[in-house]
């Protein structure tokens, strides 16, 4: 078995650039920890590469191409996009795993179209992440971007496939796998509405996608989400990814609402990786 660790985590820019604007600091330290516990638990897998499912920001995508899927197949990365100052996180670059990248890609594509880059600019997306999961950016990692922000989106039952597509692949590697699906649940970014969050949505989701209750999972429709969720709620599309890659039932090991100055719930958890 290749895939030694699965889970997911929130992104968002407010989680590094605004940290010092959180009235609630012993929330946000807690979500601290537990995302520091998260790269320790990566760290103990044994994971030589982390494969990261994430939603771009318009930073290689536009709507003149908006592919559903793509993975980053290049020797290195580059990021933030966004202002270095803004986010809290300096440029860098950040080193890939072209090679393996290419057999993931090439196995995937057995069952799910997808594109793919050599070249990727990582947003905060990902680089978010990595600030917690891997801070010295030291550790490779495969980028696969889901289309979560230009419709027409694809459909959770394809997310679902691609996630099981993404586990096959990883199985067939001698390499050790982890990996990360990082997105909001309930959130408006850039919008009025920004900090605003569904708690009680997020948690009915969140209680769904532990239990690996893939009925209601791919239920959902992009209407409902983004009347209950938000535009930002599309990216639970990163999330279903990851539980279907895992398999087994998940661990909620984090998550508040009461950080709205991050304008996203705060999440963290663990899948238990199916045999």
């Amino acid at each position: 078995m290749s895939l030694v660790y699965a889970g997911i985590l929130s992104h968002a820019p407010g989680i590094t650039g605004r940290a010092n604007l959180a009235t609630n600091t012993l929330v946000r330290d807690a979500f601290y920890n537990c995302l520091e516990d998260q790269r320790n638990e990566i760290e103990a897998s044994g994971a030589e590469v982390l494969v990261v499912v994430a939603a771009e920001h318009f930073a290689n995508f536009f709507m003149d191409n908006m592919p559903a899927y793509c993975i980053g197949i290049g020797e290195k990365h580059y990021g933030p996009v966004e202002d270095a100052e803004w986010l809290k996180i300096p440029k860098t670059s950040i080193p890939g795993a072209p090679d393996l990248a290419l057999r993931l890609a090439k196995k995937v594509m057995e069952r799910v179209d997808i594109a793919y880059s050599e070249e990727w600019k990582c947003d905060h997306g990902i680089m978010v992440p990595l600030n917690f999961l891997t801070p010295n950016f030291d550790m490779p990692v495969v980028p696969c971007n889901i289309n979560c922000q230009g419709p027409p989106l694809t459909p959770l039952t394809r997310v679902w496939r691609f996630g099981e597509a993404l586990r096959q692949a990883c199985d067939e590697q001698a390499e050790k796998i982890a990996i990360v699906g990082t997105g909001g649940i309930s959130h408006w970014p850039a919008t009025p509405d920004s900090g605003k969050i569904n708690e009680a949505w997020d948690r009915e989701f969140l209680e769904q996608l532990m239990n690996q209750d893939k009925q209601k999972l791919l239920s959902y429709s992009d209407e409902d989400v983004y009347d209950q969720a938000g535009q930002g709620g599309f990216e639970i599309r990163t999330l279903v990814a990851a539980a279907a890659a895992a398999g087994g039932k998940g661990d909620l090991q984090f998550y508040s609402a009461e950080l709205p100055i991050f304008a996203v719930g705060c999440t963290v958890a663990r899948f238990e990786i199916s045999s």
